[in-house]
């Protein structure tokens, strides 16, 4: 067979390539389309609940979803001459045939405070300026829709959400800069939260003082995909009373 398929309905075209030795990667496409995710986000949970023999973990992302398995663990149930990727990929296949909607999970609406303070958002001057629009705008209009989070990625906690609107869009900074944790960035579409004191390329506008990652949590990161969120900006002093009320 060929490394590549094509894909059949309920899910739109994809194909299935193996990831080194030991996953395999189905692909919808490099897009970001919140159907599309949904797909994705459906599958994951599917393959949560009726795991693969073998799997080790189910990893979404945008557009696409990366089954990681236990090579030798795989080769053990197998009787005959078939590779651990075939399959696992003739598994994922089964699946994908299925009407697996109602198995996508719960989508929870997560409220996020925000400071847009200067002191905080430290390229709000800059995107004003390259936008043509007052600061003041920019932040009404990030805080005017909620944002999907598409996928989880570079750091533990850190949500790629999306779609901010055309008028704020920005590319990213050509060199990353030190970026302190609880950061609001902007890129290209995108916006997310850094959860950790990190090296990024993000434009900052602002800062949030909740924890998006905490080792001690029961569920470490904050979001997760699926779920929705809303900023909405406060004041300065708001975040320091919350700060020392979560210190």
């Amino acid at each position: 067979m060929d490394d590549e398929i094509d894909g059949l309905t309920p899910f739109p075209p994809y194909k299935i390539f193996p990831l080194g030795d030991s996953a395999l990667t189905i692909d919808f496409g490099n897009v970001i389309n919140e159907e599309i995710n949904k797909k994705v986000i459906s599958l994951f949970h599917y393959l949560l609940r009726h795991p693969i023999n073998g799997m080790i973990e189910a990893v979404p992302a945008y557009s696409s979803l990366t089954i990681f398995y236990d090579l030798f663990l795989v080769k053990q149930k197998q009787s005959d001459d078939t590779t651990a990727y075939e399959f696992m990929r003739s598994h994922a296949e089964e699946f994908l045939l299925k009407n697996i909607e109602a198995d996508a999970g719960i989508s929870n609406i997560i409220h996020i405070p925000v400071c847009y303070d200067k002191e905080f958002g430290i390229d709000l001057k800059w995107m004003s300026d390259q936008k043509n629009i007052s600061t003041e705008e920019i932040i009404q209009i990030h805080c005017s829709k909620n944002y999907r989070v598409y996928m989880l990625g570079f750091l533990p906690g850190f949500a790629y959400m999306g779609v901010v609107g055309e008028k704020i869009a920005v590319p990213r900074k050509s060199q990353p800069q030190k970026i302190i944790a609880g950061s609001v960035g902007i890129a290209g579409r995108q916006t997310g939260i850094y959860p950790m004191n990190s090296p990024g390329g993000w434009q900052i506008i602002g800062r949030t003082p909740l924890k998006l990652f905490d080792p001690n949590r029961q569920d470490p990161c904050l979001l997760t995909a699926g779920d929705e969120v809303e900023f909405h900006s406060i004041t300065k002093d708001e975040f320091e009373n919350y700060q020392g009320r979560n210190s």
